[in-house]
């Protein structure tokens, strides 16, 4: 139990209606989950304003309300504090409110269209390998040390972020590494979070849909630099010309890496092959589970951020070089007919073209590539069309299927992403909507040698069709496929 007033200390209060030093136990921005003695923060979301649940969580036993009008009637026994903007105050709030949670740790924040859950991933994997209780935060699981929490968003709202860093807290981790999404920074889900640093990896196609245009999308990742305090440090991709817009105005120091150019940090393909690279950064050779060059890249932030964040060299080289890949990426399946099938959460133009690209070079004695995709409903409709031309571009056939088709029909999305085909690119398409279908047909037209990728869904366990999610996972599809022959 805390006092109302201890919490909102230093949280700019325009009114007050009630006590302001009222116990209170639980603090909430979902009004289903309100309990008694409670603090409700009404937001307004895009969908629906916690401002119309007032009266609801009250009933339920909500004893503060944090909000941006206080109600004409109000209840004598309820406390009412009226800020300018929920949604700019909840983070600050959710971190008072656990005790400043970040400032006891080390956040690493990633962010970037591609890359974020390898990197953030696999930093938790070799700190936690290196001797150091860490915590992740990532679109696929959420860590506090070896316990695992189930992750429904890349980057989670505010209150839920500040509760898992609490519990890194009394885990004793010293870091968390977590992903930090362009909607949690535009929707103000990481205001109040003490960063220690932040990686930057790459701005590409992606989130139109929410964003609108590019400049907006930039906008938003480029915040979260703008944000950072100058106690922090900053690490970029210098391979992508936005790193230096993104990080003009920060006040952090930055940190450079790349794969073509001088920087801070560098590394060299030496060799490539389905099992893994062997890799020379900064003058030192290392192996690596990973595939392709876009993974040479995740893997060299890995490494820069770990020596920036004071690891020692010897013991990083040889704990990275033993790091499997994140589940649903680039994740093989050698088939007893002698091909190989690939999944991976391409789900992007970009990363589209860089895995078809690693396949490309991995391919041998005149095998063809493969590729089964769709793209997600109720989502950016822009990507679609490039996405299909990429698929037909690089691959020898393409099976348009459905993803995640949500609220869409999964023939309209597939119509849209025709739109990219010309007559020549769409002789290599097939369209089979049904996703089981699509990739058993695909591994029906396998030969030896061939590649086949299964791009869009990675280690997503779902497929949601009218807002109504049903078990899916394409690497069961595959291993059962395998293994039936």
């Amino acid at each position: 139990m805390r006092k109302l007033s201890e919490i909102l200390h230093g949280i700019p209060v325009i009114k007050i209606a009630g006590n302001y030093d009222v116990p209170v136990y639980k603090l909430y921005i979902d009004s289903r989950l309100v309990t008694k003695n409670s603090i409700f923060v009404a937001l307004r979301g895009t969908q629906v304003d916690g401002h119309n649940f007032i009266n609801e969580v009250i009933k339920k036993g909500a004893k503060a309300i944090i909000c941006e009008k206080i109600p004409s009637e109000i209840k004598c026994d309820i406390t009412y504090v009226q800020v300018d903007n929920t949604a700019l105050q909840v983070g600050h709030i959710a971190d008072s409110y656990y005790n400043h949670p970040s400032s006891k740790l080390k956040v690493v924040g990633i962010t970037g269209t591609n890359g974020k859950t390898t990197i953030a991933t696999l930093l938790y994997n070799l700190f936690r390998r290196m001797g150091s209780r860490s915590g992740l935060i990532s679109t696929v699981v959420n860590y506090v040390d070896s316990k695992s929490y189930y992750s429904t968003h890349t980057t989670p709202d505010a209150i839920q972020i500040n509760k898992l860093l609490n519990k890194m807290v009394e885990a004793n981790c010293k870091y968390c590494f977590m992903e930090v999404s362009s909607h949690a920074i535009v929707q103000h889900r990481i205001n109040g979070i003490n960063f220690a640093s932040g990686v930057f990896t790459n701005i590409t196609h992606d989130h139109l849909d929410y964003h609108k245009t590019f400049n907006e999308y930039l906008a938003a990742k480029k915040k979260f630099f703008d944000d950072l305090p100058k106690t922090s440090f900053v690490l970029i991709n210098s391979d992508d010309k936005n790193g230096n817009v993104i990080t003009q105005n920060t006040k952090a120091a930055i940190s450079t890496y790349s794969l073509k150019t001088p920087a801070d940090f560098n590394a060299l393909i030496k060799e490539s092959h389905i099992n893994g690279m062997l890799l020379k950064i900064n003058n030192t050779e290392m192996w690596t589970r990973l595939i392709g060059k876009f993974n040479a890249s995740n893997i060299l932030a890995i490494y820069s951020t770990a020596i920036l964040l004071g690891a020692n060299k010897e013991k990083i080289m040889p704990e990275l070089s033993d790091l499997n890949a994140v589940d649903g990426r680039f994740e093989y399946f050698t088939s007893p007919n002698g091909y190989t099938v690939i999944v991976d959460y391409a789900h992007t133009p970009d990363a589209l073209l860089n895995v078809l690209q690693t396949i490309k070079q991995l391919v041998k004695n005149n095998g063809q590539i493969i590729t089964v995709v769709g793209s997600g409903g109720n989502r950016d409709k822009t990507k679609r069309p490039i996405m299909a031309k990429v698929s037909a571009e690089l691959s020898n056939k393409v099976i348009l299927t459905s993803d995640n088709p949500r609220n869409e029909l999964p023939e309209n999305i597939i119509a849209g992403m025709k739109q990219g085909l010309d007559a020549e690119l769409s002789k290599k398409v097939l369209t089979i909507i049904d996703r089981r279908e699509a990739i058993r047909t695909a591994c029906q037209f396998a030969t030896k040698d061939d590649m086949i990728l299964i791009a869009g869904k990675g280690h997503e366990t779902y497929q949601e069709v009218n807002g109504v999610k049903t078990h899916f996972d394409d690497r069961e599809i595959v291993k059962k496929i395998l293994l039936d022959g």
